[in-house]
Protein backbone atom coordinates (compact mmCIF):
# COMPACT_ATOMS: atom_id res chain seq x y z
CA UNK A 1 0.00 0.00 0.00
CA UNK A 2 1.55 3.30 -1.00
CA UNK A 3 0.97 6.35 1.10
CA UNK A 4 1.92 9.54 2.64
CA UNK A 5 2.66 10.74 5.66
CA UNK A 6 3.05 13.66 8.00
CA UNK A 7 4.33 14.13 11.47
CA UNK A 8 6.32 12.03 13.75
CA UNK A 9 6.48 8.43 14.07
CA UNK A 10 5.68 8.14 18.44
CA UNK A 11 2.53 10.39 18.25
CA UNK A 12 -1.10 9.29 18.31
CA UNK A 13 -1.82 7.94 14.82
CA UNK A 14 -4.56 9.76 12.49
CA UNK A 15 -5.55 8.00 8.89
CA UNK A 16 -7.70 10.05 6.15
CA UNK A 17 -9.22 7.74 3.46
CA UNK A 18 -9.61 9.71 0.30
CA UNK A 19 -12.75 9.65 -2.00
CA UNK A 20 -13.36 7.96 -5.47
CA UNK A 21 -11.77 9.62 -8.30
CA UNK A 22 -9.14 11.81 -5.88
CA UNK A 23 -6.14 10.95 -4.33
CA UNK A 24 -3.96 11.84 -0.88
CA UNK A 25 -4.18 15.40 -1.41
CA UNK A 26 -7.75 15.06 -0.44
CA UNK A 27 -7.12 15.59 2.90
CA UNK A 28 -3.33 17.60 2.33
CA UNK A 29 -4.44 20.54 4.47
CA UNK A 30 -5.78 18.93 7.03
CA UNK A 31 -2.33 16.80 7.50
CA UNK A 32 -0.58 20.04 7.46
CA UNK A 33 -2.61 21.19 10.21
CA UNK A 34 -2.34 18.42 12.21
CA UNK A 35 1.10 17.54 11.51
CA UNK A 36 2.35 19.20 14.93
CA UNK A 37 0.42 17.25 17.07
CA UNK A 38 -0.67 13.81 15.35
CA UNK A 39 1.18 11.58 13.08
CA UNK A 40 -0.72 12.03 9.71
CA UNK A 41 -1.19 9.12 7.23
CA UNK A 42 -2.65 9.20 4.01
CA UNK A 43 -3.46 5.77 2.26
CA UNK A 44 -3.90 6.32 -1.79
CA UNK A 45 -6.46 3.89 -2.29
CA UNK A 46 -6.48 0.97 -4.40
CA UNK A 47 -6.71 1.62 -8.55
CA UNK A 48 -6.05 5.60 -7.83
CA UNK A 49 -3.03 7.79 -9.24
CA UNK A 50 -0.20 6.90 -7.43
CA UNK A 51 -1.72 3.33 -5.78
CA UNK A 52 0.57 0.22 -6.10
CA UNK A 53 -2.38 -2.27 -7.15
CA UNK A 54 -5.32 -2.31 -8.81
CA UNK A 55 -8.72 -1.95 -7.47
CA UNK A 56 -10.69 -5.34 -6.70
CA UNK A 57 -13.16 -4.45 -3.83
CA UNK A 58 -13.81 -2.52 -1.23
CA UNK A 59 -13.69 -5.77 0.95
CA UNK A 60 -10.46 -6.63 -0.08
CA UNK A 61 -9.04 -2.65 0.21
CA UNK A 62 -10.20 -2.65 3.74
CA UNK A 63 -8.37 -5.96 4.78
CA UNK A 64 -4.73 -4.21 2.95
CA UNK A 65 -5.12 -1.53 5.17
CA UNK A 66 -6.02 -3.69 8.08
CA UNK A 67 -3.38 -5.16 7.38
CA UNK A 68 -0.93 -1.97 7.41
CA UNK A 69 -2.30 -1.25 10.87
CA UNK A 70 -1.43 -4.89 11.93
CA UNK A 71 1.93 -4.13 10.72
CA UNK A 72 2.83 -1.08 11.31
CA UNK A 73 1.02 0.62 13.63
CA UNK A 74 0.19 -2.45 16.28
CA UNK A 75 -2.96 -3.39 15.19
CA UNK A 76 -5.15 -0.03 15.69
CA UNK A 77 -5.08 3.57 15.62
CA UNK A 78 -6.44 6.45 17.18
CA UNK A 79 -8.66 8.08 14.68
CA UNK A 80 -9.51 6.92 10.79
CA UNK A 81 -11.53 9.45 8.50
CA UNK A 82 -13.03 8.53 5.34
CA UNK A 83 -14.77 10.26 2.42
CA UNK A 84 -17.33 9.02 0.10
CA UNK A 85 -15.62 5.51 -0.94
CA UNK A 86 -12.95 5.97 1.48
CA UNK A 87 -15.77 6.16 4.33
CA UNK A 88 -17.01 3.37 2.49
CA UNK A 89 -13.90 0.99 3.26
CA UNK A 90 -13.71 2.78 6.63
CA UNK A 91 -16.75 1.54 7.59
CA UNK A 92 -16.29 -2.17 5.71
CA UNK A 93 -12.59 -1.80 8.33
CA UNK A 94 -15.14 -1.56 11.31
CA UNK A 95 -16.69 -4.20 10.31
CA UNK A 96 -13.67 -6.83 9.82
CA UNK A 97 -11.64 -6.00 12.85
CA UNK A 98 -13.42 -4.67 16.20
CA UNK A 99 -11.60 -1.32 17.90
CA UNK A 100 -9.27 -0.81 14.74
CA UNK A 101 -9.38 2.65 15.71
CA UNK A 102 -10.97 4.53 19.06
CA UNK A 103 -12.90 7.33 16.75
CA UNK A 104 -14.25 7.33 13.31
CA UNK A 105 -15.17 10.09 11.01
CA UNK A 106 -17.39 9.07 7.86
CA UNK A 107 -18.12 11.58 5.31
CA UNK A 108 -20.77 11.43 2.67
CA UNK A 109 -20.80 7.23 2.75
CA UNK A 110 -23.14 5.48 0.29
CA UNK A 111 -24.36 2.25 2.24
CA UNK A 112 -27.92 1.66 0.08
CA UNK A 113 -27.02 0.06 -3.65
CA UNK A 114 -28.10 1.35 -6.16
CA UNK A 115 -28.86 -1.96 -8.91
CA UNK A 116 -30.08 0.58 -11.92
CA UNK A 117 -26.37 2.91 -11.58
CA UNK A 118 -24.73 0.21 -11.30
CA UNK A 119 -25.69 -1.34 -14.27
CA UNK A 120 -25.08 2.00 -16.58
CA UNK A 121 -21.39 2.17 -14.99
CA UNK A 122 -19.80 0.25 -17.55
CA UNK A 123 -21.53 1.03 -20.54
CA UNK A 124 -21.56 4.70 -19.97
CA UNK A 125 -17.36 4.87 -19.15
CA UNK A 126 -16.66 2.23 -21.87
CA UNK A 127 -17.54 5.00 -24.49
CA UNK A 128 -16.81 7.70 -22.59
CA UNK A 129 -13.55 7.05 -20.55
CA UNK A 130 -11.57 8.76 -23.64
CA UNK A 131 -12.95 12.31 -22.03
CA UNK A 132 -11.48 12.06 -18.68
CA UNK A 133 -7.77 13.42 -20.45
CA UNK A 134 -9.53 16.42 -22.08
CA UNK A 135 -8.67 19.71 -20.06
CA UNK A 136 -12.04 20.93 -20.64
CA UNK A 137 -13.95 17.90 -19.69
CA UNK A 138 -11.85 17.64 -16.46
CA UNK A 139 -12.90 21.43 -15.71
CA UNK A 140 -16.19 21.09 -16.20
CA UNK A 141 -16.22 17.78 -13.98
CA UNK A 142 -14.51 19.42 -11.38
CA UNK A 143 -16.73 22.53 -11.20
CA UNK A 144 -19.15 20.08 -10.40
CA UNK A 145 -17.01 18.69 -7.59
CA UNK A 146 -17.60 21.86 -5.70
CA UNK A 147 -13.65 21.67 -4.75
CA UNK A 148 -10.81 24.66 -4.15
CA UNK A 149 -9.66 26.23 -7.71
CA UNK A 150 -6.44 25.22 -6.53
CA UNK A 151 -6.75 21.85 -6.38
CA UNK A 152 -7.94 21.16 -10.16
CA UNK A 153 -4.03 20.48 -11.49
CA UNK A 154 -3.64 17.48 -8.75
CA UNK A 155 -7.23 16.07 -9.80
CA UNK A 156 -6.65 16.21 -13.48
CA UNK A 157 -3.31 14.70 -13.18
CA UNK A 158 -4.37 11.77 -10.97
CA UNK A 159 -7.37 11.37 -13.15
CA UNK A 160 -5.79 10.79 -15.81
CA UNK A 161 -3.67 8.19 -13.78
CA UNK A 162 -7.18 6.02 -13.40
CA UNK A 163 -7.18 2.96 -15.53
CA UNK A 164 -10.69 2.33 -17.70
CA UNK A 165 -10.79 -0.88 -15.64
CA UNK A 166 -10.12 0.20 -12.11
CA UNK A 167 -12.46 3.36 -12.42
CA UNK A 168 -15.12 0.82 -13.12
CA UNK A 169 -14.47 -1.15 -10.76
CA UNK A 170 -14.46 1.42 -8.08
CA UNK A 171 -17.48 3.50 -8.87
CA UNK A 172 -19.80 -0.32 -9.56
CA UNK A 173 -17.81 -0.84 -5.61
CA UNK A 174 -19.26 2.27 -4.62
CA UNK A 175 -22.96 1.73 -5.92
CA UNK A 176 -23.68 -1.47 -4.86
CA UNK A 177 -21.69 -1.58 -1.01
CA UNK A 178 -23.57 -2.22 1.57
CA UNK A 179 -23.21 -2.51 5.53
CA UNK A 180 -22.37 -5.92 7.00
CA UNK A 181 -23.82 -7.78 9.77
CA UNK A 182 -21.80 -7.54 12.21
CA UNK A 183 -21.11 -3.92 11.97
CA UNK A 184 -23.20 -3.25 14.89
CA UNK A 185 -20.33 -5.21 17.21
CA UNK A 186 -17.69 -2.08 16.21
CA UNK A 187 -16.36 -1.05 19.09
CA UNK A 188 -15.44 2.67 17.95
CA UNK A 189 -17.30 6.13 18.57
CA UNK A 190 -18.49 6.65 15.25
CA UNK A 191 -19.52 10.33 13.68
CA UNK A 192 -21.36 10.43 10.51
CA UNK A 193 -21.75 13.95 8.55
CA UNK A 194 -23.31 14.85 5.77
CA UNK A 195 -23.80 18.07 3.48
CA UNK A 196 -26.87 19.87 3.39
CA UNK A 197 -26.92 19.89 -0.16
CA UNK A 198 -25.77 16.24 -0.81
CA UNK A 199 -28.36 13.80 -2.47
CA UNK A 200 -31.35 11.87 -1.23
CA UNK A 201 -29.38 8.48 -1.52
CA UNK A 202 -26.35 10.20 0.79
CA UNK A 203 -28.99 11.27 3.36
CA UNK A 204 -31.03 8.05 3.83
CA UNK A 205 -27.49 5.97 3.98
CA UNK A 206 -26.34 8.04 7.25
CA UNK A 207 -29.81 7.35 8.00
CA UNK A 208 -29.57 3.53 7.82
CA UNK A 209 -25.73 4.05 9.44
CA UNK A 210 -26.91 5.62 12.57
CA UNK A 211 -29.84 3.35 13.07
CA UNK A 212 -27.51 0.05 12.86
CA UNK A 213 -24.90 2.53 15.31
CA UNK A 214 -27.16 3.70 17.74
CA UNK A 215 -24.14 5.36 19.62
CA UNK A 216 -22.91 6.99 16.67
CA UNK A 217 -23.27 11.06 16.53
CA UNK A 218 -24.55 12.63 13.41
CA UNK A 219 -24.42 16.00 11.93
CA UNK A 220 -25.69 17.55 8.53
CA UNK A 221 -23.58 20.35 7.16
CA UNK A 222 -25.79 23.03 5.80
CA UNK A 223 -25.17 24.71 2.82
CA UNK A 224 -22.27 22.05 1.72
CA UNK A 225 -21.81 19.61 -1.28
CA UNK A 226 -20.92 15.80 -1.48
CA UNK A 227 -17.20 16.00 -0.33
CA UNK A 228 -17.06 19.67 0.72
CA UNK A 229 -16.18 19.43 4.26
CA UNK A 230 -12.93 17.60 4.16
CA UNK A 231 -12.09 19.09 0.86
CA UNK A 232 -12.65 23.01 0.73
CA UNK A 233 -13.19 23.86 4.34
CA UNK A 234 -9.84 21.94 6.22
CA UNK A 235 -9.62 24.30 8.64
CA UNK A 236 -13.21 23.60 9.95
CA UNK A 237 -12.97 19.56 9.75
CA UNK A 238 -9.49 19.95 11.62
CA UNK A 239 -11.63 21.73 14.08
CA UNK A 240 -13.65 18.67 14.76
CA UNK A 241 -10.77 16.12 14.51
CA UNK A 242 -9.31 17.65 17.05
CA UNK A 243 -12.71 17.93 18.66
CA UNK A 244 -13.53 14.07 18.55
CA UNK A 245 -9.65 13.03 19.42
CA UNK A 246 -10.07 15.79 22.76
CA UNK A 247 -6.53 17.62 21.85
CA UNK A 248 -3.41 16.05 20.66
CA UNK A 249 0.06 15.77 22.34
Amino acid sequence: MNCREFGTDGKDVIMLLHGGGLSWWNYRDVAHLLEDSYHIILPILDGHGGSDRHFTTIEDNASEIIDFIDQRLGGSVLFIGGLSLGAQILLEMLSQRRGICSHALVESAAVIPSKMTNMLIGPAFGSSYGLIKSRSFAKLQFKSLHMKEELFEDYYRDTCLIGKQDMIAFMKANTSYSLKENIEEAKTDVHVVIGGKENREIRRSAEHICSRLPSSKFTCLEGLYHGEFSISHPEEYTETVRRICGGGR
